[in-house]
């Protein structure tokens, strides 16, 4: 069966300069729940299988602020926000959790999918391990939560898209029913490596394995849409986004740049995609649907970001910002309704691993200036990785006229100049303002005991799906 997907529907909106709020999935992800930068919520790179902490528990998340209003919330998909304890989803405001705990590579599964480079399937006894290479888990199986309980370990990748796909859509009924508001995030285990099809590609060296997952995605994304256009149509906000641009070092597996090649990097050496700060590592594609509200076959230039989910989705719903803290983010609201090309005029892009200081901000956004304190390239298809430079005189691109940032201003001109006096403002002002503000720190120690593991007596914590 073929679905109406909201990917390939021509009249959804799209907003073509939208941003993640870091360039790896913890990160991301910790912004996109609490509107705040890293600096802020304490969550500065990836959290690991083995994690004792997660997304720190004094900060709110958007489904603790809509529960409180009375909204049924739900979240499916990735996690990777922490999930030992009080950090699982079900005690971050989530009624309702389906889904894996963390990044889909980060545990073995019987039928691995496709990775580069590729990675063995769990063993089915004790003693028949084979040496996988350091990219890849083999302690522990990847583990399918539902709620607190591990329903199934290893989880079946190639059934994952569609299991996902019916609990949102069941989710999505049963909160209609109930007459409630309701919060669904939905994160998909696509693009993500190993990627996984169904059903499996009969000769996957003479395909396009990108092609068929996205198209996979767009089915999955599909499903929902037809959901919520049969029962909740007109009071529905669709946000659809990414976390971070490819993956560059799983070369025909991560994904395009698009036009973002960030030339200067390349020349250096290097990656200038995720884990990066520059455009390939955090421009994002972004698609909002909401009939009657937000207009259709609209391509807003505005410069936004993941942060403003958290503080526009609570203004819609008509709720109040957590006190005591400050935000990153804003309400875009005005931007989504058409009404108004202004977003931000600075954003700030903190390392995310390839260079300096997880979550420093090395990088200022101003307008469609773009300003580089620290660069560095990640990890490449062919193995190299770019050199970690400090600039004490920032390297400025004109976003306008260099997209693929090429070429940076000349450091003597007049324009590089009364950019870079607007630049160190700003930057010096949002590092105050963090300095002052009610801010986390997250709890990055690991133990092995917290591994998820469903049967311990078991290889690789082996149970039967329920």
């Amino acid at each position: 069966m073929v679905q109406k997907s909201i990917l390939r529907t021509t009249y959804i909106p799209r907003f073509v300069d939208f941003h993640a709020a870091a360039s790896t999935c913890s990160p991301s992800r910790a912004s996109l729940l609490t509107g705040r930068l890293g600096l802020r919520n304490g969550v500065t790179h990836n959290f690991a299988v083995t994690s004792i902490g997660g997304l720190p528990v004094n900060e709110t998340t958007l489904a603790e602020v809509l529960r409180q209003e009375g909204y049924i919330t739900a979240m499916i998909g990735k996690w990777h926000l922490g999930h030992h304890g009080s950090y699982h989803p079900n005690f971050r405001g989530f009624d309702y959790y389906f889904g894996i705990p963390y990044s889909n590579d980060m545990g073995c599964t019987d039928a691995p999918g496709y990775n580069y480079p590729p990675c063995p399937a769990c063993p089915q006894r004790d003693g028949l391990w084979r040496n996988p290479g350091k990219d890849c888990y083999t302690d522990v199986a990847l583990p399918l939560y539902e709620n607190l309980n591990i329903v199934e370990q290893p989880v079946n990748l190639s059934s994952l898209a569609q299991k996902y796909a019916e609990r949102a859509v069941e989710f999505i009924e049963q909160a209609s029913t109930s007459g409630r508001p309701f919060l669904l995030y939905v994160g998909l285990a696509h693009m993500h490596v190993p990627l996984s099809v169904t059903p499996p590609l009969a000769h996957p060296q003479s395909q396009s394995l990108y092609r068929a997952s996205l198209r996979e995605m767009d089915s999955l994304v599909g499903q929902i849409k037809d959901k919520v256009d049969h029962v909740a149509r007109e009071n529905t906000l669709l946000w659809f986004t990414g976390d971070n641009g490819p993956w560059a070092q799983k070369c025909e597996l991560a994904g395009s740049l698009g036009p973002f090649f960030g030339l200067w990097q390349t020349h250096q050496g290097g990656s200038p995609t995720k884990q990066t700060t520059w455009e390939g590592g955090h421009r994002v594609p972004a698609l909002a649907y909401w009939p009657g509200r937000v207009p259709a076959n609209v391509t807003s230039t505005a410069l936004l970001s993941l942060l403003d989910i958290f503080p526009t989705v609570i203004a819609l719903a008509g709720a109040s910002l957590p006190p005591n803290r400050k935000f990153d983010g804003r309400d875009v609201s005005e931007v989504l309704f058409g009404k108004s090309q202004m977003g931000h005029r600075v954003l700030f892009h903190p390392n995310s691993g390839a260079a300096g200081e997880y979550g420093v901000l090395q990088t200022v956004r101003l307008n469609h200036y773009k300003a580089f304190y620290i660069t560095g390239g990640a990890k490449a298809c062919d193995g190299s990785v770019g050199p970690e430079q400090h600039h004490m005189a920032p390297l400025i691109f004109n976003l306008e006229d260099a997209a693929d940032e090429g070429v940076p201003l000349q450091k003597g001109s007049p324009e590089y100049q009364e950019v870079l006096q607007q630049v160190t403002r700003a930057l010096a002002d949002v590092l105050q303002d963090i300095a002052d503000d009610n801010s986390s720190r997250a709890d990055y120690t690991q133990d092995p005991s917290v591994i998820p593991c469903c049967n311990p007596y078991q290889t690789t914590c082996r149970c039967q799906p329920v």
